[in-house]
C-alpha cells in the first residue's frame, strides 16, 4: 500500500498507509491527523490547507480555479499550498509528504 507523510506545526512527522483513491484530508481524518477540513471535502472552505514538498507539488494534477479560490482565504499560504480535499492519491504519489499550516482560518467560525 502506498505511504505518505504528514508534518505537524512542531515538525513532528507521522508516516501512514495512503489508500489509493482517497483524499488527503480522508487519510488525514483516518488517522487523527490534525487536518480540519469543516466542510468535508466540499471545496466550501480552506481549512484542509496543506503545504506540498516541493518535489511532490509538481506530481500534482493543477488546481481548479474554485480551489485557488479557497486556497486565497488560507493561513499561510505558500508557493506549494494545495487543499488536502483535492489531493487524491495515486501509485505516483508513493512517499508524498505535506506540511500542515501553523493555523486555519475557518470562516464559519472566524467571523
Amino acid at each position: 500500500m502506498p505511504k505518505m507523510t504528514f508534518v505537524d506545526i512542531e515538525g513532528k512527522e507521522k508516516e501512514v498507509e495512503a489508500p489509493l483513491g482517497l483524499s488527503v484530508l480522508e487519510i488525514a481524518h483516518m488517522y487523527d491527523i490534525d487536518l480540519e477540513g469543516a466542510c468535508e471535502g466540499s471545496l466550501a472552505c480552506s481549512t484542509c490547507h496543506v503545504i506540498v514538498e516541493p518535489q511532490w507539488f509538481e506530481l500534482l494534477t493543477e488546481a481548479t480555479e474554485d480551489e485557488e479560490d479557497m486556497l486565497d482565504l488560507a493561513f499561510g499560504l505558500t508557493a506549494t499550498s494545495r487543499l488536502g480535499c483535492q489531493i487524491i492519491m495515486t501509485p505516483e504519489l508513493d512517499g508524498l509528504k505535506v506540511k500542515l499550516p501553523a493555523a486555519t482560518r475557518n470562516m464559519m467560525v472566524d467571523q
